[in-house]
């Protein structure tokens, strides 16, 4: 348990946000962002001469890059989630040195908006294309790209830009918008359930944090948390399992990964899943509760047929309903929905044992994508790794090189199977296309 912590420390690099994702309640955020311009300017790298642009633009700060021998396509870059403090901030594309090496142009928005405001990171990266033409030129092609939040905004932006970009790759991405938050109320619902005997929500977070959690750990291992080793523990194990993408290799690290990392909010060892589950399941700029499980289904065992044991729990789980003003159904609200119809090439990259972010994001964009019909543009890679956004250099830069190889010749590259369980499971999944070593995760057979 020890070497496992120690490795948390060390994976934690990889988390794009904290509790501000879930579903928290929020004020409207007050209208004095800023960029600090000093910290804007940014150096060539050695041995890859350049052109540089930095500044503001319609209240979001930018950087755009472009190499000497530039092959005329330009590369965006979606940052995700950056926190609900007042400086916006924009950083460099995280494959500049492949990009620029590659004649690719490359610019990234800081957005307009902290906090969890998908709708601000579309405009605002769409916006910094037509600036980038006015200062640069007009690109023969726009590549989309985006982490974690920025998946979402990559995901989203493509259907209601569908015109303005020619490939996408969104990675470690919020493809299942409002299912997220579900997700986290899922979790913090049934560990209630299997710890206390009774759930509630929303939740004191003093109480929750103080009180219900530590009662929750110890029920449920007794003192060994996050070990599962009361049928109780082993339950809420496979619940998560099952509502975070389902049997796949990987997961018992996973689970006893993200239950021993710190929370977001508490800072306490062992509570990042639990702050998940804090507030009252509002988002920012939703004036309504935005999370619903009143359709889930638990189960707690492998058996799809659900036991009395089964009825029962899910009986009594206490049952939550999203507001119509909470969950905005039209795609422009803060979060917007992600249709899953996409007009261009898409290629996903997901870690199988994020349960920040989970794999089952792919799952919600890939049923998405068959019901519309459009398969056919969509590839989605599983990585074997345990981390959020957790993907070494050398997988993004295939991912990306293949992804310009299919927007230019069209040959459409190789993917993982999401829909079909039993290939999920197997022992080999996420092989295919992992590369390089990841910290905790199973070894390929």
């Amino acid at each position: 348990m020890r070497k496992l912590i120690a490795a948390a420390v060390t994976l934690v690099v990889w988390l794009v946000g904290g509790v501000s994702i879930s579903a928290v309640s929020y004020a409207e955020p007050p209208p004095d962002y800023f960029v600090d311009p000093t910290k804007l300017p940014f150096d060539a790298l050695p041995g890859l001469p350049s052109q540089r642009w930095w500044g503001t633009h319609d209240g979001a700060g930018y950087r755009i890059e472009v190499p000497e021998d530039w092959n005329g396509e330009l590369v965006l870059w979606a940052h995700g989630f950056a926190g609900n403090g007042l400086e916006l901030t924009v950083g460099n594309h995280p494959l500049r040195a492949h990009l620029l090496s590659g004649g690719y142009a490359w610019a990234a928005s800081s957005y307009r908006r902290n906090d969890y405001d998908v709708k601000a990171g579309v405009a605002d990266t769409h916006s910094l294309t037509t600036l980038f033409s006015g200062i640069v030129g007009r690109p023969t092609r726009t590549y989309l790209t985006g982490a974690s939040m920025g998946g979402h905004i990559t995901a989203a932006a493509i259907e209601q830009y569908p015109n303005a970009y020619d490939g996408a790759m969104p990675i470690c991405g919020v493809l299942g918008d409002y299912e997220l938050f579900d997700y986290f109320l899922d979790f913090n619902a049934a560990a209630q359930q299997l710890g206390t005997g009774t759930s509630t929500f929303p939740v004191d977070p003093a109480t929750y944090l103080g009180t219900t959690v530590p009662a929750i750990k110890d029920a449920l291992s007794g003192g060994a948390w996050p070990a599962p080793v009361t049928p109780a523990a082993q339950q809420l194990k496979t619940l998560t399992m099952l509502r975070s993408g389902g049997v796949r290799p990987n997961f018992d690290s996973a689970w006893l990964f993200w239950n021993s990392i710190p929370g977001g909010f508490s800072g306490q060892p062992g509570n990042f899943l639990f702050d998940l589950g804090l507030g009252d399941g509002t988002l920012v700029g939703h004036p309504g509760v935005a999370v619903d499980n009143t359709d889930a289904v638990y189960q707690l065992d492998l058996d799809p047929t659900l036991s009395p044991e089964e009825e029962a729990f899910n009986q009594a789980i206490v049952r939550v309903a999203s507001d119509p003003q909470g969950r905005h159904p039209a795609g422009v609200a803060n979060v917007p929905v992600v249709k899953g119809n996409p007009s261009i090439p898409v290629l996903t990259l997901h870690n199988l044992g994020d349960l920040f972010v989970p794999f089952g994001m792919e799952i919600d964009y890939a049923q998405r994508v068959a019901a519309n019909g459009v398969a056919d543009l969509v590839v989605q890679r599983a990585i074997r790794g345990v981390g959020h956004c957790n993907f070494t250099t050398q997988e993004l830069i295939t991912a990306f090189d293949d992804l310009v190889r299919w927007v230019r010749e069209g040959v459409k590259p190789a993917g993982d199977e999401v829909l079909d369980p039993s290939a999920v499971a197997a022992s080999g999944y996420g092989c295919a296309f992992t590369q390089g070593s990841h910290l905790l995760a199973e070894p390929c057979p």
